[in-house]
């Protein structure tokens, strides 16, 4: 399982990609996984107010739909429609398969998310 080092996450299993005020969005590594084979991805029009920890799109694979959470709160910039038309990107390289960008409200809430090496304890956690 793969962690970028350049994400910070979420326990939700979100990553974030900051550049300057804006964000890049997507699923982890482990979240893929958990998920298997990815079908349909639902995002959010471009300027959608994100808020953090709610929901802002579903992932659906075949075996299960979730809820992908904000790990920050911001205007949607962009939504990636590389994914929307193709979900299995997701699978197969989830840390360049974002699925949106924001403008970030709060750069504090950066802080409330996890480095790299807290994430990989984290999921050492998860996993028992």
């Amino acid at each position: 399982m793969e962690i970028d080092n350049r994400m910070k996450y979420a326990k939700t299993h979100e990553w974030v990609l900051v550049e300057g005020k804006k964000a890049k969005i997507g699923v982890s590594d482990y979240a893929q996984q958990q998920l298997t084979d990815i079908v349909f991805v639902e995002l959010p029009e471009i300027n959608a107010k994100i808020e953090k920890g709610k929901s802002f799109g579903v992932i659906e694979s075949v075996k299960a739909v979730e809820d992908v959470y904000a790990p920050v709160s911001g205007k949607v910039t962009a939504r990636n429609q590389k994914v929307i038309d193709s979900p299995e990107l997701i699978n197969n390289d989830p840390y360049n398969a974002w699925l949106i960008e924001v403008e970030m409200e709060n750069l504090k809430e950066l802080d409330e998310l996890m480095n790299a090496d807290q994430y990989k304890k984290f999921l050492e956690t998860e996993s028992h």
